[in-house]
């Protein structure tokens, strides 16, 4: 009968060594999902910036393109020296072919900024793709290592 205790005790003993193993594997999984949250949400924060930036330099540009052509309405900035430059711009355009010009290289850079914030979006949802593939397949790895794990004492066991 004193055999049969120690046989559990020691079964007890090894079934808390992979308790602890699991808890320690789990709390690494979840310290690597932190660590990728965080990088996903620095990158998803510097892409909506980029994003605001463009979209506000886009909503200058149609103001210009507003006031070149002649609507009369007034630049809606919060910047007055801005508008001050540009006013001091618009009074340097005398002739109509100056004016055409400057429209068509506003009209082209407004283009730009159009397709370069298409290219941003793009790689935004390419990051987020792929950081959520990446946080697929560490999770994959972690659940084939635990897998593993517990497969090889069990196999221990049967061979003792």
């Amino acid at each position: 009968m004193n055999n049969d205790v120690k046989q559990w005790l020691a079964e007890i003993k090894q079934l808390k060594q992979q308790l602890a193993d699991t808890i320690s594997d789990r709390d690494t999984a979840y310290e690597s999902a932190d660590n990728w949250r965080k990088l996903y949400t620095n990158e998803a924060q510097q892409r909506r910036t980029e994003t605001k930036l463009a979209q506000q330099q886009i909503e200058s540009l149609k103001a210009q393109i507003q006031q070149l052509k002649g609507e009369g309405s007034r630049l809606k900035t919060d910047d007055p020296e801005a508008e001050s430059v540009i006013e001091q711009e618009m009074a340097v355009l005398l002739t109509a072919e100056e004016l055409k010009a400057k429209l068509k290289e506003v009209l082209v850079e407004r283009d730009r900024l159009i397709d370069a914030l298409k290219t941003e979006q793009a790689n935004h949802a390419q990051t987020r793709k792929s950081l959520t593939a990446v946080i697929g397949d560490t999770i994959d790895q972690l659940t084939k290592e635990r897998s593993n794990q517990q497969s090889s004492p069990e196999s221990k066991e049967l061979s003792t």
